[in-house]
């Protein structure tokens, strides 16, 4: 069942916003009445979420602070409404404008960083050829799986 984010107002969205620099979080999702905040690195929380929530995902309103290609493939597929991102790729907001999330940013990047800051991210590094979110899925998940 998606949920519309439309109902959102404009202040509501700022609100929302501020909230994921105030309590210094990676994403803010807002779905209906149900706010949640999240504090992993990475990819880890939209695919826990597609993969465990997909519910909270739909149709929501999600603020993160940095989205890459395989962050923008995870939210195409849970099926957002909105994304405020502080900064952005260049492959992410491609790939998002080729679906209907609607995208707001700050600041777009050509490619996300590694943690390092010694080279691209790995997993926009793993997603770089995939034409559609869903190609990224399995990419993304042996990415994951690997990682425990």
């Amino acid at each position: 069942m998606k949920r519309n984010t439309t109902f959102l107002t404009d202040d509501q969205r700022l609100q929302l916003i501020d909230l994921l620099h105030v309590e210094a979080c990676s994403c803010v999702i807002r779905n209906g009445d149900v706010t949640r905040i999240f504090r992993e690195r990475g990819v880890k929380d939209l695919y826990r979420l597609l993969e465990e929530e997909p519910e909270l995902l739909d149709g929501a309103f999600v603020a993160d602070k940095v989205v890459g290609k395989g962050a923008a493939a995870l939210m195409i597929l849970g099926g957002i409404g909105e994304l405020h991102a502080d900064v952005i790729s260049r492959p992410a907001r491609l790939l998002l404008a080729a679906s209907p999330v609607h995208v707001s940013y700050t600041l777009e990047v050509p490619y996300i960083v590694n943690r390092t800051r010694t080279g691209q991210c790995p997993v926009e590094t793993l997603c770089r050829d995939c034409a559609t979110a869903a190609e990224a899925l399995p990419l993304i998940r042996n990415f994951i799986e690997g990682q425990k």
